[in-house]
């Protein structure tokens, strides 16, 4: 296994550290504890670096594989979506919004296994790495802004982060069109 390849597999097991951390408290409640938000960016921030990292090494190295393919933008949602599910648990994010990147996500991996299935594999378009920065930075915005703000700075972290993530739903909406279109031949030669 390549470095890449490590570095995708690093962010996986990256995905359950940041729920304990982003677990052990609720911002804006009773008992909030910022410095598990602070522990919990951190770590968002890391994985995250992995992402370009492994992205940037496997084009640089020529070591693109079917595999960095397939897990990357895995990892990507893996680590994603559970961020989101707490934005959403602590009033930030919208279920909707949620509901949108998760639709997204199903209907690209159903094109993505609809493809698999006649031995084509199909990389991430530009969009949907655009889609992907974008959550990353409206993630490391919320966490950070909730270990750093102060109880009076709540209202404003959450009104930011709120309009954050309705930016990512649009983002998703449109990413994710524009993924299936391109990709609309899957569906026909669909049996």
């Amino acid at each position: 296994m390549n470095l890449p390849n490590k570095l995708t597999l690093l962010r996986i097991l990256l995905v359950p550290v940041f729920m304990v951390l982003a677990g052990m408290t609720q911002y804006g409640a009773a008992g909030w504890q910022p410095g598990w938000y602070l522990a919990a960016g951190a770590v968002f921030a890391l994985a995250s670096f992995t992402d370009f990292l492994d992205g940037y090494l496997a084009r640089k190295w020529k070591m693109v594989t079917d595999f960095g393919k397939f897990a990357d933008p895995l990892a990507d949602k893996l680590l994603t979506t559970v961020a989101f599910l707490y934005m959403m648990r602590d009033g930030v994010c919208s279920l909707w919004v949620v509901a949108l990147i998760l639709a997204r996500e199903f209907a690209v991996s159903g094109v993505r296994m609809l493809a698999a299935s006649s031995s084509t594999v199909i990389a991430a378009n530009m969009w949907g790495k655009v889609k992907t920065v974008l959550q990353m930075l409206t993630i490391l915005f919320y966490f950070f802004a909730a270990a750093l703000a102060g109880p009076a700075d709540v209202m404003a972290v959450s009104l930011i982060s709120s309009a954050l993530c309705w930016l990512v739903a649009l983002a998703t909406v449109f990413s994710g069109g524009i993924y299936l279109w391109q990709n609309r031949a899957c569906f026909m030669q669909a049996k």
